[in-house]
């Protein structure tokens, strides 16, 4: 498992964005309900629960994210197979 790409301690960018707000642009659309953010100025990952609601993206929601997305693109190939 990978490390989320938070920066530890003091920077500008996290400055910036507790003052102004984060700036999230999509990075990864894992199924029509479940999408992967990434703020564009302090690098700061997001993601969508269960509940729709916006929590940090761990190692453990990343891990869990790629297999939901594995078990969403096996299900649809079999569904335009038939």
């Amino acid at each position: 498992m990978s490390k989320s790409k938070q920066t530890p301690g003091f920077s500008l960018a996290n400055c910036l964005c507790s003052i102004f707000g984060h700036r999230y642009k999509v990075s990864k659309k894992v199924t029509p309900h479940v999408t992967e953010f990434q703020c564009s100025v302090c690098k700061c990952e997001k993601t969508t629960d269960d509940r729709g609601h916006i929590v940090s993206l761990t190692p453990e929601r990343k891990e869990i994210n790629n297999t939901l997305a594995h078990f969403y693109r096996k299900r649809h190939r079999q569904a335009l197979e038939y």
